[in-house]
């Protein structure tokens, strides 16, 4: 039987593996889905060598950085992202080699390009880890200009602080790439000046339970249009699923 599964850490949250079990029970796929929560990524090649039926692998949080160096080949946009989230597993004789890709950046341009009108030409993406580089890289592939918001500003960075009601104008997209938010702790949210948003606001949740968080009902209060995060991970999952099986 074939193996696919989930590298990150915790694991409680999951997606991927309720989807793709009923991918296979429903299609009659020989193959299962199996989250492999490990503490370090030093873990990784144990988790390889001890699954010998291993044909592929998600990344989650905090190994889509972290998996990279353990890769033979990363396609050139994962590359330019800096993560990855998806790992094919080949085996060549006695040789495993691992490609890396991005789905991330596929799910997430198709899921907010329609959602997308004139007045959305710059936006603020809340986080600096992992996903957010793939959400930097598909919104610049949208055309939109980017500004990261960190608890901790640095270069290219701004603090929380210093989101002003003039940059929520100014930048009337909003990603969160945060898990602020996230069950069970839905009764938080990113610190915003949510009262200068109106219409013209586009939020964008990456987070999906709950259906909707705290950031997304605050700005529909003000008019907000938004968004979570379920059909970005669906669209990343059918991209996972093509990159495993691609010749």
């Amino acid at each position: 039987m074939d193996k696919y599964g989930l590298i990150g850490y915790p694991l409680g949250h999951s997606f991927s593996k309720n989807y793709f079990n009923e991918k296979f029970a429903n299609e009659h796929i020989d193959a299962e889905y199996i989250n492999f929560e490990i503490p370090t990524i030093e873990d990784l090649p144990e988790i390889i060598d001890s699954n010998p039926t291993l044909k592929g692998f998600n990344c989650t949080i905090p190994y889509k950085e972290k998996v990279i160096s353990y890769l033979d080949d990363i396609t050139p946009e994962a590359r330019a992202i800096g993560a990855v989230n998806v790992v094919k597993v080949t085996h060549k004789g006695r040789k495993i080699f691992l490609k890396g890709y991005n789905s991330d950046v596929i799910g997430f341009t198709r899921s907010i390009e329609p959602l997308l009108e004139k007045c959305h030409r710059k936006a603020l993406i809340l986080g600096t880890g992992g996903a957010s580089k793939a959400i930097n890289f598909g919104l610049k592939s949208l055309g939109l200009q980017t500004l990261f918001v960190s608890r901790h500003p640095h270069d290219g960075a701004i603090s929380y602080d210093d989101v002003t009601p003039e940059i929520i104008k100014e930048y009337p997209v909003i990603v969160n790439c945060t898990p602020v938010g996230m069950y069970p702790h839905a009764d938080a949210c990113p610190k915003l000046p949510y009262e200068a948003m109106d219409i013209h606001t586009l939020l964008y949740d990456l987070i999906y339970n709950p259906d909707e968080t705290l950031f997304m009902k605050k700005g529909r209060e003000h008019g907000a249009t938004v968004k979570n995060g379920l059909e970005m991970l669906l669209l990343q999952a059918f991209a996972s699923w093509e990159f495993w099986h691609e010749k």
